[in-house]
Parts: C-alpha cells; sequence; structure tokens
C-alpha cells in the first residue's frame, strides 16, 4: 500500500540530543555538535526542504525496503516525485539501486557476449572517451535526457576548440612549408651565412609546428555524435529489459544535428580539371569513369598486385575479404571464389572473424578474373621457388612476394601511393566498391545482383549507399526518355523502308539509322543492319543538327511500324558515342523492331457460361495413363 510520509528537514548543525531528549555529550563532556536535521527549530516556512519516505514489499528473508528522497522546495513536487517512484517500483524498476551510469555502462558491455570485434571496440571508445566523463557519475535512477544535452552541448563546444586548434596547426604548417622553400631556394647561391640562417629558421617553424600538433584531436562529427547515441541507447534498452533500470529510453529524446550521408560522385573532366587547379576533391566519396578506371589499370599492369586491384575494381570486396581469401575457397575451373572469412583491425592489430550473414557469399569470375588469379598464383609459385625456405606458407591468394599475408591496413595505403604515382584523380580504396557496383548497374545488371555481389542485407542499402550515375548512365537516360517522345520532323522518302527477312531472327529484327550531314542543314538518313551492309531505306530532311536528324528517323521507322503491323519495342540513340568535334555532323539510332504472328480475339464470342467438361471416361483414362507412366519410370 502506497502512504508515504512526508516531513521537512535542513542542513543545520547544532547539540545533538537523544531519543528523550538528552544532550549528547562526547568522552570528554561536552555536547556532540552535528546535524539537528529534523529537530531544528526554524524548520517552517521557508527554512528546510520537503523529504519522504515510504515502504515496500520486503525482500527475500523479511528484510525492510525503505524508500527515500529529499532536497524538494515544495510539498507538492514532493508527493508527485514520491507517486513517480512507487509506480516505477510496482512496474519492476530497481528504485533502491545506488549503481552509477558508469558502473552500468560498463557492466553492461562486459555482459555483451556476442559482439563483433570491431563494434565491440567502437562501444568500448565511446564509452571511454565520451559516455563515462560526462555520466558516469550519475545515478542511474536520476538520469534524465537534460543530461544527455548536456553531454551533446559539451561536444560541440569541445569540437568549436578543437577547430581552432586545427586552424592555428594549418597556420603553423603553412609558416613550416615557406620556411623550407626559403631554405631550399638558398642552395648553390646564398652566402653561407645567409643559408644558415634559413635553415634556423626552418627547424624553428618545424619545432613549433611539432609542439602545436600536441594535443590535437578528431573533431566528433554529427555522425559520430549518432553512433555515440546508439551505442548510449543499446545500454539503455539492455538496462531497461533486464533489469528496469531505467524509467524510459532517454537516448530515444535526444535531439542531434542532422546528418547527410556523403553522396558519390563522379570524377568529370571538369571536376578533374578544378582538382588539378587547386587541388580540392569535390567530395569525401569519388568514382572514377570507366575510361579513368582504364587507365588505371593499364598503369599498374606491372604491379606485383595487379590481380588484386583488377579484383577489386570488378568484383566490390571489401578490403579485410581481400585480406582473408584463401586458396581453398577460389575454384578457377568452376570460375567462383567465395568470401567466408575477413581480417578486421583494431588498433592495427589484426583479428580473423567470419562475416556478417549477408556478406558470405560467392562471387562468379569472369574468364579474365580467373586468368589473372592463375597468373598470380603462378607467380606466386615462381616466388616460392626463389625465397626457399624463407618463403612464408600462409595459405592466402594475396600475399607479399615473401608469402607473408597482407595487412588491410597496408592494402588502403599502397593503392592510394599508386594514385598518386598515375597521376589520376584520388579515389580511396573503398570507393571501388561504388565503382565496382556502378560499373554493373552500367552493364545493364539489375540492383538485386549488385546487391549479392557486394553482400548486404537489402536492395536499399545496395542503391543508397553503394552506387553513382555515371555520365554515360546519365546520357543514356536522357537520350532514351528524348527517343520515346516523337517529334515532327518533316522528312522525304527517299528509298522506302524495307526489313529484310534474313534481318529477323526469332521475330525480332535490330537495325540502325545513321545520319550525315550533306551540306548546310541538309541530311540523310539510311536504316543498315550494320556498317557495311546495304541500305534498307533512306530519307531527306532539312535539321538543325544530329537530334533532329535522329528525331526524323524515329518518326521514319514508327510510321513504316504502323503501316506494317509490327511493334517498336525500342529506341537507342548512340549520338554521345560520336567524338565532340563530329557530333555537329552525325546522328546514330538503334531499332529494335517485333513482328507478332500470335492469335487474336477477334475470331472469338464472348463466352456466357462454362466451357463443356471432358467426359469422366477421358479423364480417368488419362489419370490411368499417368499411373502407368509413373510405373514405368519407376522400373
Amino acid at each position: 500500500m502506497f502512504e508515504p510520509s512526508y516531513y521537512r528537514r535542513c542542513q543545520c548543525k547544532g547539540p545533538l540530543k537523544d531519543k528523550k531528549g538528552n544532550p549528547v555529550l562526547d568522552t570528554d563532556g561536552n555536547p556532540k555538535i552535528g546535524s539537528i536535521g529534523t529537530t531544528c527549530p526554524k524548520l517552517g516556512k521557508g527554512h528546510g526542504t520537503w523529504n519522504f519516505y515510504f515502504e515496500l514489499e520486503p525482500a527475500e528473508g523479511g528484510t525492510r525496503q525503505r524508500v527515500r528522497r529529499g532536497g524538494f522546495a515544495k510539498l507538492e513536487d514532493a508527493k508527485k516525485k514520491a507517486r513517480e517512484i512507487y509506480d516505477a517500483a510496482m512496474a519492476g524498476g530497481d528504485v533502491l539501486s545506488d549503481e552509477k551510469c558508469g558502473d552500468f555502462f560498463l557492466r553492461w558491455i562486459k555482459a555483451k557476449k556476442s559482439l563483433a570485434r570491431t563494434t565491440r571496440h567502437g562501444y568500448e571508445e565511446h564509452i571511454n572517451n565520451y559516455l563515462l566523463p560526462h555520466l558516469g557519475h550519475i545515478k542511474c535512477r536520476d538520469l534524465k535526457v537534460r543530461h544527455l544535452d548536456k553531454m551533446y552541448d559539451a561536444i560541440e563546444k569541445e569540437n568549436a576548440q578543437r577547430i581552432l586548434h586545427r586552424l592555428h596547426v594549418d597556420e603553423l604548417q603553412k609558416k613550416r612549408d615557406a620556411a623550407h622553400r626559403a631554405w631550399v631556394k638558398t642552395a648553390g647561391y646564398a652566402k653561407k651565412e645567409e643559408r644558415r640562417a634559413a635553415r634556423r629558421a626552418f627547424l624553428d617553424a618545424n619545432a613549433e609546428l611539432r609542439d602545436g600538433k600536441k594535443g590535437l584531436r578528431k573533431v566528433t562529427s554529427p555522425a559520430t555524435m549518432h553512433r555515440i547515441n546508439d551505442t548510449l541507447s543499446s545500454a539503455l534498452s539492455w538496462g531497461i529489459k533486464r533489469e528496469q533500470l531505467f524509467q524510459r529510453n532517454w537516448a530515444q529524446l535526444v535531439e542531434l544535428p542532422p546528418v547527410t550521408r556523403p553522396k558519390p560522385l563522379v570524377w568529370t573532366p571538369e571536376r578533374i580539371e578544378h582538382w588539378k587547379r587547386t587541388g580540392e576533391k569535390p567530395g569525401p566519396v569519388m568514382v572514377w569513369t570507366p575510361e579513368l578506371t582504364g587507365q588505371f589499370l593499364d598503369f599498374v599492369k606491372d604491379d606485383w598486385l595487379y590481380e588484386l586491384w583488377h579484383s577489386f575494381i570488378f568484383l566490390g570486396p571489401r578490403r579485410g575479404e581481400m585480406a582473408a581469401l584463401p586458396w581453398t575457397e577460389v575454384s578457377l575451373d568452376a570460375l567462383w571464389l567465395r568470401i567466408s572469412q575477413q581480417i578486421v583491425e583494431v588498433a592495427y592489430e589484426l583479428y580473423g572473424e567470419a562475416p556478417k550473414a549477408d556478406s558470405v557469399r560467392t562471387l562468379s569470375l569472369s574468364l579474365e578474373s580467373a586468368d589473372n588469379l592463375a597468373t598470380f598464383r603462378a607467380k606466386q609459385e615462381k616466388q616460392r621457388q626463389e625465397w626457399g625456405d624463407a618463403y612464408v606458407e600462409s595459405g592466402r591468394v594475396w600475399t607479399h612476394e615473401n608469402g607473408e599475408a597482407l595487412h588491410p591496413d597496408w592494402i588502403s595505403r599502397r593503392f592510394t601511393r599508386l594514385v598518386e604515382l598515375s597521376g589520376l584523380p584520388p579515389v580511396r580504396l573503398h570507393d571501388l566498391r561504388h565503382l565496382a557496383a556502378t560499373l554493373s548497374l552500367l552493364a545493364g545488371h539489375d540492383i538485386k545482383v549488385v546487391q549479392e555481389k557486394l553482400g548486404h542485407s537489402s536492395r536499399q542499402i545496395t542503391s543508397d549507399t553503394y552506387t553513382s550515375v555515371l555520365p554515360e548512365m546519365l546520357r543514356a537516360e536522357a537520350e532514351s526518355v528524348m527517343a520515346v517522345v516523337p517529334r515532327d520532323v518533316p522528312f522525304q522518302v527517299r528509298t522506302p523502308l524495307t526489313i529484310p527477312e534474313a534481318a529477323w531472327q526469332n521475330d525480332i529484327a535490330v537495325f540502325f539509322a545513321h545520319g550525315a550531314r550533306q551540306s548546310g542543314d541538309t541530311w540523310a538518313v539510311g536504316a543498315q543492319t550494320q556498317p557495311d551492309s546495304e541500305l534498307l531505306g533512306m530519307i531527306t530532311l532539312t535539321g538543325r543538327g544530329q537530334d533532329d536528324a535522329a528525331n526524323g528517323a524515329v518518326k521514319w521507322v514508327r510510321d513504316h511500324c504502323s503501316a506494317s503491323d509490327l511493334e517498336l519495342v525500342r529506341v537507342e540513340n548512340f549520338n554521345d558515342r560520336y567524338p565532340e568535334d563530329q557530333r555537329a555532323d552525325f546522328s546514330l539510332t538503334r531499332f529494335t523492331v517485333a513482328r507478332s504472328e500470335s492469335p487474336t480475339v477477334e475470331p472469338w464470342a464472348l463466352p456466357t457460361g462454362l466451357p463443356p467438361a471432358a467426359p469422366r471416361h477421358g479423364l480417368r483414362a488419362r489419370k490411368g495413363a499417368g499411373r502407368r507412366r509413373e510405373g514405368a519410370s519407376v522400373h
């Protein structure tokens, strides 16, 4: 039964008295001085605070359980709090616990036995760097959303200081670089004293930079704040489900700065020019075009790990998956490799782990990829012979020349160095997963196929995270949209369009309309199945450019299909395939046409009832025949 008792008390000190009202004396016979609490004669309005206590059901063994709280300025506040705590106790909450959040967080992370190593490392960083310093001193029962707000406010305040520190370091860096350039310029012509002074200035600037970098820390980004909050939310949910230790999951009520996922951008010529001029990347996630990808592969063809870079580009694995791949999970005859393990890096220490369930997958190999793996295996065998007993038998597919397994971080640093040496616009190793996804989409593969290739749990993750739009895809989309809208471009038929029987395959015919400027605005457009084949027909028209020539061809073929009972299935514009200096004089459009000889519904009268039933003896005969066939198949 909820029967709280309310009383006032203060922090005044004075002579102590026992229960009978007699003074309490010390060993010397002097009155003891201490907190007189509820016996203070000044207690009343404006002096002291309200406190309460109430009894809960006895614990096991009949142990008494009393809840006490105090420090309320008004009696109404004390009553409200008493009811709140009682309701929490009746709901199963541990309202008597004095455990602090810091102890709880450490107990929680210790109890989480099934966490992946990298996930655990991230949780521990969040606990040690943020949750313990800001929330560790608060009792779990007293935790509220205001405490979380104060934590994130403090993080943003620290961010402002870290930004100022970084700006100071940037200034010191520029000063050091300028001093170094000045010192280098004195070589060969300056006097010894002048060169010595320039060197001294550089050394001083370098020492100042080194001192300025002390204590430099990364800025806590909004994305990191969200991850910290996710860690806190997971801990609070566990405490609520297991022990009813918290009234609510306060982390779910926090408002944090929004996080914008960086959109992958393609290295277009305009962006490359800007990068060459300023050294600035347009975004954190960049993707090469197919042409740039080919240039990189040509540049690294003599590198020891050429086959690895080729696999990253066309298969899209993670670096830890490639570092852990053993030869036992590769079949060059059946053209597949299986991703079933990975190497994770925690503080540069390596650990072998199984990937997430969705990441365990089998990748099909192209003939070129399989040949590359066979070539690398042959190179490994040659190195094994040369190194002899010093060769390290790791069993891994990708190794150093001496057989040692590759460190995932070393793979990233090696790739970055090769990109720098190639002179190509920079991309990260992880950006090759974006590239692999985009190339698959450019080749016409479904997003589901790309999802399975990258090892994602859903199509949405693949679509939102790892696909970017290449200029080729944008151009093809723009041209295909233009092609479906017929334009009234006047033309004259010089030779009627005729599709010969040899052009049809399974009632499908594919041919091209090639346009060329004759003179001025006069265009001639001819239809052919191949560049060197005979004309299927030709028109002439007056147009402003290749788009008018293509639109005239579309109108011509549409009219022919309507008159010949054919279906225009697909129109593809390839005007963008021409070099810039030729686009004003040529156009190219591909048409896919179908003919149908399927029966129509015209001969049918609309039925007014059910079709006549088959004779019962016929059904019985067919069933018997089926049983005889089944019996025959058994023998």
